[in-house]
């Protein structure tokens, strides 16, 4: 009975320890273009973007690739607090906006709301369109 009673503590301390230590990530996705700009760029620039958010550290992972735009880009980062069709402040500047950008980032409450909503968007500028010459939302 006692080697039963350990054996099955040893197991419900494992599977609780492995549960704890498992963090849960959520995955966004999104396709650049000029097209998904407000207002929209015409041109030939596109990309993709993925951002993957660990729930327990409330830090994401992002990676960006593009091609096709009109010069060099000038800066890119991710948008929170507005859904396609509407524009927002800077949530996550990216340090370096050569493709392809990859990096990590800490992200408020508020922010992960917006991301969990699909209001939060990815957009790399260039000097032709300093607005933003290609964008995509991200959604799960």
């Amino acid at each position: 009975m006692r080697k039963t009673t350990l054996a099955a503590a040893a197991v419900l301390a494992t599977a609780l320890s492995w549960g704890f230590s498992q963090a849960a990530t959520e995955t966004f996705k999104g396709t650049l273009s000029g097209g998904s700009e407000v207002p929209p760029v015409a041109g030939s620039g596109a990309g993709t973007a993925t951002v993957t958010l660990d729930t327990a550290t409330k830090q994401i992972t992002y990676n960006v690739t593009y091609n096709g735009l009109s010069g060099p880009a000038k800066a890119a980062h991710i948008h929170c607090g507005a859904a396609a069709g509407a524009n927002a402040g800077v949530a996550v500047p990216f340090p370096k906006p050569d493709s392809p950008i990859s990096g990590s980032a800490t992200m408020t409450d508020a922010q992960i709301a917006d991301l969990e909503a699909g209001k939060c968007y990815v957009n790399v500028h260039t000097e032709k369109a300093g607005g933003g010459e290609v964008r995509a939302q991200l959604m799960k």
